[in-house]
């Protein structure tokens, strides 16, 4: 049988090892409550570290979603409200153009429809240039501040606005102003300077031929606002569930990488216990020595 010599160095070299392994168990440990992570560099679980990655990329995706939706129903609430504003102004004005037709009264009383007329018709350019986030939510995708001119003629720029709201889908947020309004020279605003210019001539055709302009622009916006009210019906149902899936993977990426932290601390008291007794043990085995100043 061959004997082997154990030195005093070589217990020496073997406990001071034993120890360190210790102290580096416990360092693992302290690290995972410090960060609150099981998985702190790709060594650690080429497995687990793999997966969180791709539910952090996911994370993000959706994130970015849930932000493109957010965006999509603010710009839809906005052109949602100017569209209803513009078809009870417009129907105001039909009104006004029913009683300047059925009306007896001439100069001044068609002045005042007229006058009615004018503000009514400023009123309206004004709420066509609404803007969300200093877009005009009818100028396409014009990178200018307003849809229309001072004279009522169309200045953005046709296009969809459109917004990713999940993977895959999107959805269209603008309403196109020639779409809401009519064709320039033939567009609302027109329609309201001819009808207050045959208001003050006294022009009971041109009245007339107000009031059916009036009606096709009428259904022009309300046929455009059914579709923003479409699209943001679309845009809730999906929020809902990306917002449903968002909270999957974030539960996904903590059971991946997270830390388990009454198990940690556990794990930590251990490694603590089994540190001192190792190092009560070696100095004991080891008297005299520079291990016995470590207890």
């Amino acid at each position: 049988m061959v004997s082997i010599r154990v030195t005093q160095g070589m217990l020496v070299d073997r406990s001071l090892s034993s120890l360190q392994s210790g102290l580096a168990r416990m360092a693992v440990t302290q690290e995972k409550l410090s960060t609150g992570k099981d998985v702190n560099r790709p060594s650690d679980d080429p497995t687990a570290s793999t997966t969180a990655m791709r539910l952090r990329a996911d994370v993000a995706s959706t994130e970015q979603h849930v932000r493109n939706a957010q965006s999509a129903d603010g710009w839809l609430s906005v052109t949602d409200s100017a569209l209803g504003t513009m078809a009870d102004q417009v129907r105001r004005a039909s009104d006004l153009a029913l009683q300047a037709a059925n009306a007896t009264a001439s100069g001044a009383g068609q002045e005042a429809f007229a006058a009615e007329i004018d503000q009514l018709r400023d009123s309206l350019l004004s709420v066509a240039n609404t803007t969300y986030l200093g877009r005009p939510v009818l100028g396409g995708i014009t990178a200018g501040s307003q849809a229309f001119d001072d004279s009522g003629a169309f200045v953005g720029v046709a296009g969809e606005v459109v917004r990713t709201i999940g993977p895959g889908v999107t959805v269209r947020i603008d309403a196109l102003g020639t779409d809401v309004v009519g064709p320039d020279g033939a567009n609302l605003f027109d329609d309201l300077g001819a009808l207050s210019t045959a208001m003050r001539a006294g022009d009971s055709a041109g009245v007339q031929a107000g009031i059916a302009a009036l009606a096709i622009r009428l259904t022009q916006i309300t046929s455009s606002q059914a579709t923003i009210g479409a699209a943001q019906n679309r845009v809730d149902a999906t929020v809902n569930q990306t917002e449903d899936r968002l909270v999957s993977l974030k539960l996904a990426l903590s059971e991946a990488e997270d830390t388990d932290l009454a198990a940690a601390v556990v794990e930590m008291q251990v490694h603590e216990v089994a540190y001192q007794a190792a190092l009560a043990s070696t100095a004991r085995v080891l008297q005299p020595s520079l291990v016995d100043f470590l207890r």
